[in-house]
């Protein structure tokens, strides 16, 4: 199996290249400044010889908004932590990179969640831990993505939507029986009925 036993585990990545494309971000987030707290490059300990490719979880502290583990997706088990002192300073470190696919809130203020929740740049915001329901859109923003899967959004992506106008009754209208398609030769077709018989 590629889970170990047990809830308290992370699974592999799914292949050899997403595993070195984590493994650069990591030597980036050591290489652009940030406080390596825990994990870092290499497989973890204990799955040095397991099948598959698992990625020691990472944890970064004062990262900078310009770096680059905290401008890119990365995809992997890796968490850059800053230091904030204002809710319009955390929400404008949020907002400031080119993706947007989900943000997380933990707060115990009702307010706060409904204002971040309007303010926040992303396709899914979990507050609390709170899970959203399977039909619940899936997506992100900007560089995150357009579109979404699941619920009703999801199907919409496989409508096509048409406008139409001009549907209404007309005084002038002509019945569908008076209309004479100028396109059809009645000698044409007399023709070609004859040379098929």
């Amino acid at each position: 199996s590629a889970h170990m036993e047990g809830d308290d585990h992370i699974g592999p990545v799914v292949s050899l290249r997403q595993y070195e494309r984590i493994q650069h971000y990591i030597q980036l987030g050591i290489d652009e400044g940030a406080t390596l707290v825990a994990g870092g490059l290499g497989r973890p300990e204990n799955l040095k010889n397991a099948d598959g490719f698992y990625v020691r979880p990472t944890v970064f502290a004062n990262c900078k908004s310009n770096m680059t583990i905290m401008q890119e997706e990365i995809f992997g088990p890796v968490m850059c932590i800053t230091p904030f002192d204002t809710e319009s300073e955390a929400l404008e470190m949020a907002n400031d990179n080119p993706y947007g696919l989900a943000n997380y809130v933990q707060t115990r203020n009702l307010q706060r969640r409904r204002r971040l929740g309007r303010l926040l740049q992303s396709g899914m915001i979990d507050m609390n831990d709170a899970w959203g329901d399977f039909g619940s859109p899936f997506g992100g923003v900007r560089d995150s993505g357009w579109g979404r899967e699941s619920g009703m959004y999801g199907l919409e992506e496989f409508c096509i939507i048409k406008a139409v106008t001009g549907f209404d009754e007309l005084e002038d209208d002509i019945d569908e029986d008076d209309i004479v398609d100028d396109d059809v030769d009645d000698d044409d077709d007399e023709e070609e009925t004859q040379s098929i018989a």
